[in-house]
């Protein structure tokens, strides 16, 4: 279900940056074991359609917002079936409105083959220099992985479209030395519940 965006938390601009950092993957790629229960569906990550860019005026599919205009990571489900006025992936513009509107379709009997979600592993990001910074947004459509190959890091100080969210990386050690930094803790992407969306969402009292 759509709700209003709420501005308060996410107008802030990425005019100064605090740091850049250039965050390689390492080689090989790590694998994560996709949960079927999480993912909300079997299908194999060679079968799931590619990841589109997010830079065309895309509106949000939980909260209206337009994804470019924001900060963050943000996300695009694959469904069976397709929007009605498209031919791709629902689209977010945060990891957490990604989860909340998959969570609250596949309730409604949806069934989802792919989850993508930023990657700052492979890429080079910006933070504000914000007390709680806010992490740059990366929406070319080769900065997304599949949520099956990601770690995220949840419950830091970092900041994106809607206030405090899930960090994806595919490297764990970059999700590691993340939270160190910044906070919160590592897990796998496909382990993200409803209860950590909700919790989070409760933090900023949405």
């Amino acid at each position: 279900m759509s709700h209003p965006p709420d501005r308060s938390v996410s107008d802030r601009p990425l005019s100064t940056p605090l740091s850049r950092r250039s965050m390689v993957a390492a080689g090989g790629g790590l694998a994560a074991t996709a949960l079927a229960g999480c993912l909300g569906g079997s299908t194999a990550d060679s079968e799931v359609p590619a990841p589109v860019s997010l830079d065309a005026g895309q509106a949000c599919d939980e909260c209206g917002m337009i994804i470019q205009d924001y900060p963050g990571p943000t996300g695009q489900v694959y469904f069976e079936s397709l929007h009605d006025d498209r031919d791709g992936p629902a689209w977010f513009c945060s990891g957490i409105c990604a989860y909340s509107y998959r969570f609250d379709r596949v309730d409604e009997g949806a069934t989802p083959i792919g989850t993508y979600l930023t990657d700052y592993s492979p890429i080079e990001y910006d933070l504000s220099d914000d007390a709680d910074p806010f992490i740059s947004a990366a929406l070319a459509a080769d900065t997304f992985a599949l949520e099956s190959d990601l770690f995220v890091v949840a419950g830091s100080d970092v900041r994106g479209a809607m206030g405090p969210d899930v960090i994806p990386f595919s490297a764990r050690e970059d999700a590691e030395s993340f939270a160190s930094t910044h906070g919160g803790s590592v897990r796998q992407a496909t382990a993200v519940d409803r209860d950590l969306i909700d919790g989070i969402k409760a933090s900023t009292g949405r």
